[in-house]
């Protein structure tokens, strides 16, 4: 019993983790693909893994364990999809979340700082976007493998850079900031003391010779690389990025009632900041000057390095995940020095903690509603088609209706321009479905049905399907 007593004391935050994971699960499953699930890897796919060109390379990506998960689903797509891609993210976000506890015993910070901050990375709604969501395995299992990799990096002593080595490529074949961890990984360990300066310089050369590697494997394997233009690097959107990574990071308020304009209401925005306000005063306001020394200088740059590859190109609320598990270090550390009375410490948790839940659940529950409405459009398209056909010409007429994220999604993204359709006839039909955007304008919908006939009379579609907001109207021959 006092044991059990003990284990509960040091380890609640581990409690609290199992408990509300069925929860999290049981909310998340009812969403359904948008966007770009549409056409990830972790999609259904009916080809042998073994001989696909998607298990090597594909597009600008070299993401092998996304190709086993599309593989597996493909199997029984209307069965396995997406119920295993959220069943996989749940999973890898709760061994994350252990991973980060262990990370901060071994950083040796006290149980009241490692449960409050474990538990902070778990239900923090900055990573709502990558929990929710049906295509972020690659993003959990990378950082896992990650900290794991930091794990075996300090705490091995025969064969430590071998475990490195492969855990940090591990990481990178699920995602390739993974990579980045080559170079956390040294910086940590001397920002707490595991290493000296001259360890530290000659393992920061082995990382950037993992990193090279890793290149060079890239250049030798078989691939046609495009690269898309938002990937594209310039210095107004590394500033954009920056303000978005510090929002969703450190400032706790529901993101859609702030930022979504249809669904804008900034006074319960507003509320969900100030109730979470008095943690953050706590952990970083009060005492921001005990974050000068030199454990939190390195462990910023860590985090930059860890968002650095996000900043420069694309980044997302679910992009923010990268760098959560050093933030948690970052409020271990906050709770660590703190060395007042902890009740108002632990009274401005637990505001934080349920107005945090409540922004979880609204920003589910508008993920399940996006999904809902692909799911409405694909079905009225395959109404109006009647009988199976094989090539579908998809016409969508530019919608002006903002996007937040996964949380929130223009409808003809939801309807993955065509491609749920494929997924409600458990990939049956159509065979073929090709896009285009038109302006939208006083006569989009003439330009539309225009362009259906000119297609459909050279006989090089069956049908066509346009897309005007939340509307599919269907053009036959």
């Amino acid at each position: 019993m006092n044991r059990c007593r003990e284990f509960l004391l040091n380890n609640w935050s581990i409690v609290v983790l199992i408990l509300l994971s069925p929860l999290l699960l049981y909310a998340v499953l009812p969403i359904l693909p948008t966007h770009d699930d549409w056409t990830s890897l972790t999609t259904p796919d009916f080809q042998p893994f073994f001989v696909k060109e998607h298990f090597l390379f594909y597009g600008y990506h070299w993401r092998p364990f996304d190709s086993w998960i599309g593989y597996l689903v493909g199997r029984n797509p209307q069965v396995l999809y997406p119920v295993v891609n959220h069943i996989l993210v749940i999973l890898g976000h709760i061994l994350c979340s252990l991973a980060v506890f262990q990370l901060l015993s071994t950083l040796r910070f006290n149980q009241t700082a490692r449960n409050i901050a474990t538990l902070f990375f778990f239900i923090t709604p900055a990573t709502m976007a990558t929990v929710s969501a049906v295509d972020s395995q690659n993003q959990v299992f990378a950082l896992t493998f990650d900290i794991l990799a930091f794990l075996c990096y300090v705490k091995l002593k025969k064969k430590k850079y071998i475990a490195w080595a492969v855990l940090i490529i591990l990481a990178t074949l699920w995602k390739e900031n993974g990579l980045m961890w080559a170079l956390i990984c040294p910086v940590l360990a001397y920002g707490y003391n595991y290493i000296d300066q001259k360890t530290l310089k000659k393992d920061i050369l082995i990382g950037i010779f993992i990193m090279i590697s890793y290149a060079l494997a890239i250049l030798l394997l078989p691939k046609d690389i495009t690269i898309h233009p938002d990937y594209e690097p310039g210095m107004m959107k590394i500033v954009k990025n920056t303000v978005k990574f510090l929002f969703t990071s450190f400032i706790t308020t529901d993101y859609i009632y702030l930022l979504h304009q249809p669904n804008r209401n900034l006074l319960f925005a507003g509320v969900t900041f100030l109730l979470s306000l008095p943690f953050v005063y706590y952990i970083f306001i009060k005492q921001w000057k005990l974050f000068m020394c030199k454990p939190m200088i390195c462990t910023v740059i860590c985090l930059l390095l860890a968002v650095g590859p996000h900043i420069i190109t694309v980044f997302s609320m679910m992009h923010t995940y990268a760098g959560l598990s050093l933030i948690a270090i970052m409020i271990a550390f906050g709770i660590h020095q703190y060395h007042q009375t902890t009740k108002a410490l632990f009274l401005s948790f637990i505001l934080w903690g349920i107005t945090a839940l409540l922004i979880n659940i609204h920003l589910i529950d508008s993920s399940i509603q996006s999904g809902q409405i692909g799911k409405r459009m694909a079905q009225e398209a395959i109404r109006q088609t009647g009988n199976p056909v094989q090539r579908v010409y998809v016409i969508i007429i530019e919608d002006d209706y903002p996007k937040l994220s996964s949380f929130c999604v223009i409808p003809n993204e939801a309807f993955g321009w065509g491609l749920a359709a494929r997924y409600e006839t458990n990939y049956q039909w159509p065979e073929i479905i090709s896009d285009t955007t038109i302006v939208r304008s006083s006569n989009a919908v003439e330009k539309a049905l225009r362009m259906s006939y000119e297609t459909l009379n050279d006989n090089k579609y069956d049908c066509a399907w346009i897309v005007n907001h939340k509307d599919v109207h269907v053009v036959k021959k």
